[in-house]
């Protein structure tokens, strides 16, 4: 594409090393995900149905609730250290996770200390994953210019669907095969883990970033009365407008983050929430499952190839408004929809069809993110995330099964409605921002 062709060999270089590397952190996030139907039996105590889906929540969500104080740990580092030093480490801890996972002793051989360790490990797991795809973005972002960063970032989106797809793959396999030890899936996964800690070590940090740091420098120096350019060994005249250190709005940052409370939704309607009804009304096993969802996670795959390849044509925020739109009329028909569900495929195409256009933040990280000043845009945009991501995941998990006992299918209203109109808010308060810089245009490049 036109787009790619100001790229030079180290930009290209980067690309490759974070799109592999997110491929890898996202399928070992995603592993235990799509084995949780299998593994939850083996980790946690056998119970009645109410008690097993509220342990299976727990241990879904505890993935997701922890990612707010990963936010705070990684914003630190990625603001004040460097993107780079960020993602070497949280490629790090997943693959340290995964050791441990891949070693760890059953339910029935040392009781409930397993179910209390495999929950920490998820919890380390996304706090890494949530340091590892901001700052996979971030960096891509600071070193590439628009327009070419809006499919560039967005391909990060593939990359982590990719991971749950090859994942689901793996799961597939090894619940399909009993010869197979499901354990040598996270053996699999923390070996690559290490492999991409490592490859990424080649990463040269954002020419952004190093800006923000020489002209913290420059500012120390003035400020102790002293020639900064002198010092320096520069020529440069006045002092640099501190631009980067402008205040952000509130209503920036509560769109942001209603923008990113849409994804948690759509991926807990397209692969959890329809579960039960898999085993209940249909029969499925276990394995069924995984096998029902690698599918979904194809639908996923080609969804985010999609939205990138719009993005190298389409602003990526009317891309935005297109999905908020198309997911409104969507979620109002849904309960309807499960009420006269007849077969497995009448499900699966539902699924698919919440999958295709999804309430996601992709392809317009780049644009959301780029409204955030450098010195603290990795921890506004962590922040800001693993917030929006353990709050929608707590109230999907939960707050659907009791909404359910109460409304039935309809339940699902309270919270897809809402969600989705508030989704469509921040979508038009970003247009409004890419408006006021002349940044948006008024047709398709």
């Amino acid at each position: 594409m036109g787009l790619f062709s100001s790229l030079n060999s180290e930009q290209k270089e980067s690309i490759g090393l974070l799109q592999i590397g997110t491929f890898l952190e996202y399928f070992d996030l995603m592993l235990y995900v799509h084995m949780a139907v299998l593994l939850n039996e083996i980790f946690f105590p056998k119970a009645d149905p109410q008690t097993a889906s509220f342990l299976a929540a727990l241990a879904f969500c505890s993935t997701f609730v922890f990612r707010p104080i990963g936010a705070l740990v990684f914003g630190w580092v990625g603001d004040r250290i460097g993107r780079k030093a960020t993602i070497i480490i949280t490629t790090a801890m997943m693959a340290f996770s995964c050791i441990v996972m891949a070693t760890l002793p059953t339910y029935a051989q040392i009781g409930i200390t397993a179910a209390w360790i495999m929950v920490l490990c998820r919890m380390l797991q996304g706090m890494s994953s949530m340091g590892e795809i901001i700052g996979a973005q971030i960096y891509l972002m600071e070193s590439i210019s628009r327009p070419a960063s809006y499919p560039v970032v967005a391909s990060l989106n593939i990359s982590t669907a990719l991971g749950g797809l090859v994942a689901l793959g793996v799961a597939t396999l090894v619940t399909s095969f009993p010869g197979l030890n499901w354990r040598i899936a996270f053996w699999i996964g923390a070996t690559i883990a290490i492999v991409g800690a490592i490859a990424r070590t080649r990463l040269r940090e954002t020419p952004e970033f190093l800006e923000m740091k020489r002209k913290e420098i420059k500012e120390s120096i003035e400020e102790m009365n002293l020639t900064a350019d002198a010092i320096l060994g520069t020529d440069e005249g006045a002092r640099t407008n501190a631009t980067w250190k402008e205040p952000v709005r509130s209503k920036t940052l509560i769109s942001f983050f209603l923008i990113y409370c849409g994804w948690p939704l759509c991926f807990y309607l397209a692969f959890m929430y329809f579960t039960p009804l898999l085993r209940e009304n249909f029969g499925y096993s276990a394995e069924d499952i995984i096998r029902h969802n690698f599918f979904l996670a194809v639908i996923m795959v080609i969804s985010f190839i999609l939205l990138t390849f719009l993005s190298c044509y389409i602003h990526p925020i009317r891309i935005l408004k297109i999905m908020g739109t198309y997911m409104i009329f969507l979620m109002i028909a849904l309960p309807y929809w499960v009420m006269t569900l007849t077969s497995p495929f009448q499900l699966f195409l539902m699924q698919a069809l919440i999958l295709l256009l999804p309430l996601t933040s992709s392809p317009a990280n780049a644009v959301l993110m780029s409204h955030f000043p450098l010195y603290r845009r990795f921890t506004y945009a962590g922040l800001l995330f693993a917030f929006a991501q353990a709050l929608m995941f707590v109230i999907t998990a939960f707050g659907l099964v009791y909404l359910g006992s109460y409304f039935g299918s309809f339940g699902l209203w309270f919270i897809t409605l809402p969600i989705t109109v508030a989704y469509l808010y921040g979508v038009f308060h970003f247009e409004g921002l890419e408006r006021k810089f002349k940044l948006y245009p008024n047709l398709s490049r």
